[in-house]
């Protein structure tokens, strides 16, 4: 397991938003996590790469492990562990800088500063989320300028400049339209061959197409978690089916 949560607890000030979470994430695959509005996914999901620990309040208990290393030791390097698991928000959040620039941002940030080291980079991250052919001739066009699902591949580019090994994805599609959500969730499937990918999903059919394996959350409980099959087509729990089948949620 390239993740791994043992007994994981959160708490805002007094509210438990998590409770006794046990969780494994396999490498190289697409692990989405899906539940009601308020269930916990996304702080579930924040947790790997400790983007919690920015709110005020907050306190977690038990066991993360990434890479078998515990990311809550007071040892941990937060730099570097933000560094391997990135993060992909809701909405695009490029830079109001160039598309060149946005890519660079995180090389330069550590320290590399040879112009053709940064545009080798460049190149091969656009590549990796196939902007470059559509961005090759103005790079120095400012980012902003994209349209929404060119901004968001743009964002994931600027993870992979940096060469995280996971990726987290809190609702990526969910500012898209379905064709753009289309091309993004293709995307998705061609990353997963080097990178591993946790996303959040308010969109069960996003998550039944794409995802290898699927928990359900509710009410800061995992009450399930099995391969993306199982979970669509014979749920273990009842309140798993109950969520899929819109009885509630």
């Amino acid at each position: 397991m390239i993740i791994k949560t043992t007994n994981l607890n959160l708490y805002y000030h007094k509210f438990q938003a998590l409770k006794n979470i046990n969780v494994g994430v396999r490498e190289n695959l697409i692990t989405g996590i899906i539940g009601p509005s308020g269930c916990g996914k996304s702080t579930l999901l924040r947790v790997f790469n400790r983007m919690n620990d920015l709110i005020d309040g907050v306190n977690t208990t038990g066991s993360v492990l990434v890479d078998d290393e515990d990311i809550y030791s007071p040892v941990c390097d937060l730099i570097l562990l933000r560094k391997k698991v990135g993060m992909v928000f809701q909405r695009p959040n490029a830079f109001p800088l160039s598309i060149f620039d946005n890519v660079a941002y995180g090389p330069r940030v550590w320290g590399i500063s040879d112009r053709r080291t940064l545009q080798d980079i460049v190149e091969r991250s656009l590549k990796a989320v196939d902007l470059f052919g559509d961005t090759k001739d103005y790079l120095h066009k400012l980012a902003l300028t994209l349209s929404a699902e060119k901004q968001q591949r743009l964002c994931i580019a600027r993870l992979l400049a940096v060469e995280p090994e996971i990726l987290l994805m809190d609702e990526p599609c969910s500012a898209l339209d379905p064709i753009a959500t289309g091309k993004i969730e293709e995307l998705m499937l061609e990353l997963k061959k080097n990178y591993t990918i946790v996303i959040v999903t308010h969109n069960m059919q996003q998550a039944a197409r794409i995802a290898d394996e699927v928990g359900f959350m509710l009410l800061g409980e995992l009450i399930e978690f099995n391969s993306a099959k199982k979970i669509f087509t014979n749920p273990s729990n009842e309140r798993t089916f109950g969520y899929i089948s819109g009885r509630f949620g």
